[in-house]
């Protein structure tokens, strides 16, 4: 009996068993690995600063209450943006894809997907994102559309600065500003500080997941963080999650977050710790799993928040 390979195709750095290898229809699959949906993390990274901006409006607001419907659309609006993101990145990268192990089983390099039907799904996946970013104030919908600015120039930076990181870091902390302009319809202090701290947070994690190709960005020369700090990655992380917990801290105290907040950010220096102590900065398996237990750092922030809310 003949039986089919559900793994076929499948990407290096994707976990064994994930739900698209298992369970999406064979024509979807190409397309769900070019959109990183066998990778959620990183459309929740995306996701969770929106819903910790939601839960500092909150604060700033108690009698509001907290906005669910904005926190679903918003976790819609990460999961298309993201694919959009990376698929975009895709197509300009496939040169630089094809000479990186961890990246060239990718569906463009690898020839699943043509740079034709990968743009196409480019412009389905932003199509979805402005659907649910036109379910907001003219405010958040003009943030929303500057962002794209910072999406365009981000696969490119890679190619000219040591610091792509700062600049996924302005790209994907956006959502700080986003969440809290959906519920106020203004900008002010603590939602920058929120995103500052936000950038902070994401050149720090990112630096951790650009460990795991050092070997190879320098044969092709590809710039990043990790290869900048080098032997010293692990002490500039440390100032970054530190950097990014005071000014987290300081935007949930202006808006009135009290001991239940303070308590919960206890989770998230513990997380924050246990990454930069058990850190192997040359073992790609080990950065790679302290890499998503970010997803862990942005629940127990929002949480904390929400915590101070009810409480």
């Amino acid at each position: 009996m003949q039986t089919t390979d559900k793994t076929a195709g499948a990407v290096a750095d994707a976990s064994r068993d994930n739900w698209v290898d298992r369970y999406a229809p064979e024509w979807l699959k190409p397309y769900a690995r070019l959109a990183r949906w066998d990778r959620p993390i990183g459309f929740w990274l995306l996701f969770w600063p929106c819903a910790f901006s939601l839960a500092l409006a909150t604060l700033k607001v108690p009698a509001n209450g907290f906005d669910w419907r904005a926190l679903i659309l918003c976790f819609v609006g990460a999961v298309a943006m993201r694919g959009a993101g990376c698929t975009f990145n895709d197509i300009v990268d496939t040169d630089i894809d094809m000479k990186v192990a961890r990246t060239r089983s990718r569906p463009i390099p690898s020839g699943q997907v043509s740079k034709r039907q990968a743009a196409l799904f480019l412009v389905l996946q932003a199509l979805v994102g402005l659907v649910v970013l036109l379910q907001f104030n003219a405010l958040t919908v003009l943030l929303g559309v500057a962002s794209l600015v910072l999406i365009a120039i981000y696969p490119f930076m890679k190619r000219v600065t040591w610091w792509p990181q700062l600049f996924l870091g302005l790209a994907f902390s956006w959502g700080a500003l986003i969440g809290w302009t959906s519920q106020t319809s203004a900008l002010s202090l603590p939602p920058v500080l929120l995103y500052l701290g936000t950038i902070l947070w994401t050149i720090g994690y990112d630096t951790i997941y650009a460990l795991q190709d050092v070997e190879d960005d320098a044969l092709i020369g590809v710039r990043s963080t990790a290869r900048l700090f080098g032997r010293r990655a692990r002490l500039f992380v440390a100032l970054f999650y530190a950097g990014t917990v005071a000014l987290w801290v300081a935007a949930a105290l202006m808006v009135g977050a009290g001991w239940p907040f303070l308590a919960g950010m206890l989770v998230v220096i513990g997380v924050f710790g246990w990454q930069i102590r058990t850190l192997q900065p040359k073992e790609p398996a080990n950065a790679l799993v302290r890499f998503k237990a970010n997803h862990w750092v942005g629940l127990a922030f929002t949480l904390a928040m929400l915590a101070d809310w009810v409480v």
